[in-house]
């Protein structure tokens, strides 16, 4: 294996773990309530849990960088981590992620999970019934995971 695809599967690994931290862990609830609303009360928010989910993927990266020796430039670290919180930003203000559900032909798939289903998940009493995820979190998960792919790159090889 090269040094560069070593370095490569050593950071995403590293940003990987830690936007899961950042997304799940760090992540306040009135961020996560309020990052998808319209106007700037919403996008503050959404810039608030950038912020601090960029924070967790550095504190979790950098020592890994450290303590497995890789030889990252700060070009490398500044694009692709500018690059992951652009991304992040965007998609975590919901209605972009929508919208882009809607053109590629995934909205159905965005609701499932949600009352706006048709088939949604339903108690014996017809009640909304609890579930473990739903179409929109799936692909905000898948989105977040390919704009990772390309700032692990990016970080790896500027």
């Amino acid at each position: 294996m090269s040094a560069a695809a070593g370095t490569f599967a050593a950071v995403f690994a590293a940003l990987y773990v830690a936007h899961s931290v950042g997304d799940h862990w760090v992540q306040t609830h009135a961020q996560a309530l309020a990052k998808g609303r319209p106007g700037w009360p919403g996008r503050l928010a959404d810039a608030r849990h950038v912020a601090t989910l960029t924070a967790t993927k550095l504190i979790v990266l950098l020592p890994v960088a450290a303590l497995l020796g890789l030889r990252l430039s700060l070009l490398g670290l500044l694009a692709g981590m500018g690059v992951d919180a652009l991304s992040h930003w965007w998609a975590d203000r919901r209605s972009t992620l929508a919208a882009l559900a809607r053109v590629t032909g995934k909205a159905e798939f965005y609701d499932l999970g949600t009352p706006a289903h048709p088939a949604h998940p339903v108690t014996g009493d017809g009640s909304t019934a609890a579930h473990l995820g739903t179409g929109a979190y799936a692909l905000d998960r898948s989105f977040h995971h390919l704009w990772l792919l390309v700032a692990a790159l990016l970080i790896t090889l500027l």
